[in-house]
């Protein structure tokens, strides 16, 4: 009896069907928006990258700009009326400056709808995603046995 196998595609694959990049896609995102929800999305997506210079970017569940660092710190999605940046462990960050406004029932996930014409606390939402990076760093740590590394043999 021959055994049948499958292979699946990475759910959440990094690229499309036409090879582009997560950056590019994202890219294309803003650009086809072309209103106050791509310049919104841009500029949140500019203070990602520079609050956490080596941040991933990546295009999931169909269309969704996810940026990564250790795990995931952040989504972008855009809709009619609210540009969403959802923090994948926000119950878990300190919000001293009150940012997270949506999702906040949630154990874990907590979110910042963004209308047309509200201003970006640019300082609290640095400390946000520095806060999810070390988050998410600090816990990829613990999870490491300490002694995980290997000694050198003695002779």
């Amino acid at each position: 009896m021959k055994k049948a196998t499958a292979t699946m595609k990475k759910s959440g694959s990094s690229q499309e069907k036409d090879g582009d990049s997560p950056s590019r896609l994202i890219d294309a995102r803003i650009e086809e928006l072309s209103d106050w929800r791509g310049k919104t999305l841009a500029r949140v997506r500019t203070l990602i990258r520079q609050a956490e210079p080596d941040v991933v970017e990546e295009w999931k569940w169909r269309g969704v700009p996810v940026w990564e660092r250790a795990g995931i710190i952040c989504t972008g999605e855009t809709y009619k009326s609210v540009v969403k940046l959802t923090f994948a462990k926000g119950a878990s960050l300190e919000d001293p400056s009150g940012l997270f406004n949506s999702s906040l029932d949630g154990n874990t996930r907590r979110a910042i709808d963004f209308h047309e014409g509200d201003e970006i606390d640019e300082q609290a939402l640095t400390a946000l995603i520095r806060g999810a990076v070390a988050l998410n760093t600090s816990k990829r740590a613990a999870a490491r046995p300490a002694d995980s590394r290997k000694k050198p043999s003695s002779v």
